[in-house]
């Protein structure tokens, strides 16, 4: 199969990478980036250790046949990726990407012959360098139809995930994955990115009542759309989460570091969207901070 995968930062060069070991792969990213891989390979380190040689391109291959594409840009970025693969369409598109809307925005541009697909990971991965991806922490992938229930072509492509190494799994239960992933999100990101803190930091007070009520709020908001949600289970495994990945830095926090915009709006944002007249304090007071202080780097309008 070709895979190309839009946004090959960290988790994007990781994934490609890994898939580059039994199908032919094409990684869309940042200069520096692509040039390094286009001259040594994608070296990488942590608890995987390799190097892999896929093709590289800083825009999409729009004279290629792609059968699938994986979206790994921040969800800021959708619908500019969207409008650029829209002209040369691949059979599938993926989008392995944080908080909710993505797929919504997928399919409103995409042709009709495209399948979108939801996809979560739990793979861990950290941009080094050019060239260089860390894995920090080996995980699998699980994807399907945004709405629900059996897809076809979402065991198609487990299976080809699978024959490159990596776990798969073909869901008919996305919609309650997707907001069990929203749930961590949005309990760990802000709320390490506001601390500045390490993940780890996430399962211990003060800060561990403000993630698990964020956490609670998500799931209570997911049920009352209609999604299957947890609140205790999903409070539970984002502590867990933040356990798991005690010195890793958020997303969110590095974006902080590093003064860019983050994907608040679809993550806590979303929550809060959704709410109706469901009460979300946590998801609230963490929105709000983080869009005041992205409207004090003028990374965002004032509304």
């Amino acid at each position: 199969m070709h895979v190309v995968v839009m946004g090959a930062g960290s988790l994007g060069s990781l994934i490609g990478g890994l898939l580059a070991d039994a199908h032919e792969v094409t990684l869309v990213g940042r200069e520096r980036h692509m040039r390094a891989i286009a001259a040594n390979g994608l070296r990488i380190t942590g608890e995987l250790d390799r190097r892999a040689h896929p093709e590289t391109r800083r825009s999409y291959p729009t004279t290629a046949d792609v059968d699938i594409c994986l979206v790994t840009v921040k969800a800021t970025d959708t619908r500019t990726v969207a409008n650029e693969i829209a002209d040369s369409p691949p059979r599938t598109t993926v989008s392995l990407q944080n908080g909710l809307g993505n797929e919504e925005i997928l399919r409103e541009v995409l042709p009709y012959r495209t399948t979108v697909l939801a996809g979560t990971t739990t793979f861990g991965a950290l941009l080094e360098e050019p060239g260089r991806v860390t894995c920090t922490g080996r995980g699998n992938v699980q994807l399907g139809d945004p709405e629900g229930g059996r897809s076809p072509v979402a065991e198609e492509i487990a299976n080809a995930f699978e024959v490159a190494g990596i776990q798969t799994t073909a869901a008919s239960d996305m919609p309650s994955r997707l907001w069990r992933k929203l749930a961590v999100n949005a309990g760990i990101n802000p709320t390490t990115a506001l601390a500045r803190v390490q993940n780890g930091r996430v399962a211990e007070a003060p800060l561990q009542a403000i993630a698990a009520s964020a956490a609670r709020e998500t799931a209570i908001v997911g049920e009352r759309n209609g999604i299957p949600c947890d609140a205790d289970a999903f409070a539970a495994e984002t502590i867990e989460v933040a356990q798991r990945t005690a010195t890793n830095t958020s997303s969110m926090a590095r974006d902080f570091l590093r003064e860019q915009r983050s994907e608040v709006d679809a993550i806590n944002g979303a929550v809060v969207q959704r709410a109706g007249e469901v009460p979300t304090p946590v998801n609230q007071t963490l929105y709000g901070l983080v869009v005041a202080r992205e409207r004090s780097l003028g990374l965002r309008n004032a509304k």
